[in-house]
């Protein structure tokens, strides 16, 4: 019927898609190509677990292809993508996570990049605008007036942070993971990284950040 559908709780490469001054990221035609591979000629499912629509009028659905093969879970186990999750849509996310690290372990698809690196601490402040997965050791944990704060650094004014909006904190509570309990923990987090106070990812739902030493 027409319907485009944006495949939630995935990143692939992008694509330039005719923006100028756009640079294309590593291995978006051969991500596309694979999706391609998995999905043209085949009758799909549209599974939601979430929000429906975004803002642009595209689904945000799961693909479950006709012989049961869940789409995103390929794309993952191929190496052609890699999880981005929202928080009014969070379905599958910590599945999702599950596949994305066995993929990365092994170096398959985009894990065999250097541009899709797990990041240290210290590289965010030159990754500003950009999505990335950054690893470190939190330093600190604080409560100031209801946001939290995890400093990655001994300066909060320059060093790497991530910021959980107090409207945020009942995820967080729901999930088990207690952020203030993170100080001396080793954790990946995923997320944008922009300037304040040096660079800074908000986290707005516990499946950004993963307790490395739990998970690997």
């Amino acid at each position: 019927d027409g319907i485009e559908v944006r495949l939630v709780g995935l990143q692939a490469p992008k694509l330039a898609l005719g923006r100028a001054g756009f640079v294309e990221w590593p291995l978006a035609d051969r991500s596309r190509d694979v999706l391609g591979d998995l999905v043209l000629g085949r009758t799909v499912t549209l599974a939601y677990g979430g929000r429906r629509i975004d803002r642009h009028g595209r689904a945000l659905a799961h693909l479950i292809r006709d012989d049961g093969l869940w789409v995103q879970g390929e794309m993952l186990r191929l190496g052609m993508a890699r999880v981005y999750s929202f928080a009014d849509n969070r379905t599958g996310v910590w599945e999702m996570l599950a596949i994305e690290r066995a993929a990365r372990a092994s170096g398959t698809g985009i894990w065999g990049h250097p541009y899709y690196n797990v990041r240290d601490v210290d590289e965010a402040d030159r990754l500003r605008d950009s999505f990335q997965l950054v690893e470190g050791v939190v330093v600190d944990a604080a409560n100031v007036r209801g946001r939290v704060y995890l400093n990655f650094g001994t300066n909060w004014r320059d060093d790497f942070t991530v910021s959980i909006a107090p409207s945020d904190a009942r995820a967080f509570s729901g999930s088990g993971l207690d952020p203030l309990a993170l100080t001396g923990r080793r954790v990946r987090v995923r997320g944008w990284i922009y300037e304040r106070n040096g660079p800074m990812i908000d986290a707005t739902h516990p499946e950004q950040i993963e307790l490395v030493e739990d998970v690997e």
